[in-house]
């Protein structure tokens, strides 16, 4: 019985193994469609990345052989032949810029020169210019008119009239000589009036002023050179500023002026004297900040001849009477300057308002640059006009110019009558 079992079994595994091979070989591949969903898939259109291809551009395939059993068919993959490839886009001409336009170069602008100013004339500038001093006339004019017009003028009101005088900087060596002077006359005259009390003390200040003096500027042509200004004076005391309007005088007087700011040391004052210089049309000799000044002054006596002026003016440092070194220095600037030809003038510039002081820094000046005239600034407004007979008495040097305002024009030559009538006031 096993025996015939055998065979049988066999057999039935033999099938199995027969089946299951030709099963797996009519099997289609994954993903291969059967024939007729191929021959429905060609009859209609192709999709392809959205855009649909007519069925006139796929090809049939080609028939194939009965593959041999046991090897995989054949996939039959349709031929699709690519879609033309969209032109090149058409490159366009750059646009064509229009072409630059060019301007013509301007002209640069010429520097605008300032105006000339004609300064006033100096005649008569002292008379103009009274009213400026009507506020020191309260103090030492009516002051000491006041004094003197007492009906008894004793020790004591010839007292108060000395402290007025030594109040307004006359000085005490003065004041002793005036107030002496006044009490003879008053006595021996038997003057009471107002009117005779003014004249006595016009006529005894304008003596101590001593009109005698030569108070005019040295300009000019002298053996075919300019002549030339030194403007020396501390610092502070107004000097650029009054060598800017000393500038002023001499062109109202009619003279040509060149100007040496040998100022080196004081970076703004060669700026501030050629504003000045502008205003009238006058040249500027300049150095470097900080240079040599007697070598400035060199230069602004020597561009003086070439230009052929008449007076040459040379603004120097402001020196402090106590530095010995600076005012060396100034000394060289006069020995440097006078290879050319001598020094006509030598200007003091003081402060009216520096009183006494002043005396002590005029009186260095004098033995180092030998001053021969004084330049007293700022007596607008101040009741100490009496320095001027101070400066005059200490040092026997005139007062040739004053400063009466800020103006550009407030400098007037002085004058002792015109001054002490303006310093008592008006009648």
């Amino acid at each position: 019985m096993k025996d015939a079992l055998v065979p049988v079994l066999v057999i039935v595994a033999l099938l199995v193994v027969a089946g299951l091979t030709l099963f797996f070989v009519r099997r289609p591949r994954r993903g291969a469609l059967p024939p007729e969903a191929s021959t429905k898939q060609a009859e209609r259109p192709v999709i392809e990345r959205g855009r649909q291809i007519p069925t006139d551009v796929i090809a049939p395939p080609a028939p194939t052989e009965q593959q041999p059993v046991g090897e995989k068919p054949a996939v039959d993959k349709p031929t699709v032949v690519p879609a033309p490839a969209p032109a090149p886009p058409v490159e366009q001409a750059p646009p064509v810029a229009p072409p630059p336009v060019v301007e013509a170069p301007q002209a640069p602008a010429e520097p605008v020169a300032p105006e000339i100013e004609t300064p006033e004339p100096t005649a008569g500038r002292l008379v103009r210019l009274r009213a400026r001093l009507a506020r020191s006339q309260n103090v030492f004019g009516k002051g000491l008119l006041g004094l003197l017009s007492r009906d008894h003028l004793d020790d004591d009101a010839w007292d108060e009239v000395e402290e007025s005088l030594i109040s307004a900087d006359v000085g005490v060596q003065a004041t002793t000589e005036i107030v002496a002077k006044l009490r003879e006359r008053t006595r021996v005259l038997g003057t009471r009036t107002t009117g005779d009390l003014r004249r006595l003390l016009t006529e005894e200040l304008t003596e101590a002023l001593d009109p005698k003096l030569d108070r005019s500027l040295h300009t000019g042509i002298v053996d075919g050179k300019p002549s030339v200004i030194l403007v020396v004076g501390v610092n502070g005391a107004g000097k650029t500023t009054s060598c800017g309007k000393i500038a002023r005088v001499l062109v109202a007087d009619g003279h040509t002026v060149v100007l040496g700011a040998a100022d080196t040391f004081r970076a703004a004052a060669a700026d501030q004297l050629a504003t000045w210089a502008s205003r009238v049309g006058a040249q500027v000799v300049r150095g470097p900040e900080g240079g040599d000044p007697a070598a400035v002054a060199f230069d602004a006596v020597k561009k003086g001849i070439d230009a052929g002026v008449d007076t040459v003016l040379i603004d120097t440092a402001g020196r402090l009477q106590n530095k010995v070194g600076l005012m060396d220095e100034l000394g060289k600037i006069k020995r440097v300057v006078e290879k050319h030809g001598p020094v006509s003038e030598t200007l003091l510039v003081l402060d009216a308002t520096a009183g006494q002081n002043g005396l002590s820094q005029a009186r260095v000046f004098t033995e180092v640059a030998d001053v021969t005239g004084v330049v007293l600034t700022k007596l607008d407004g101040t009741a100490k006009g009496g320095i001027v007979i101070a400066v005059q008495r200490a040092l026997g040097i005139p007062v040739k110019l004053v400063g009466l305002g800020e103006g550009p024009d407030d400098l007037a030559p002085f004058d002792p009558q015109q001054f002490v009538t303006a310093l008592l006031g008006d009648e």
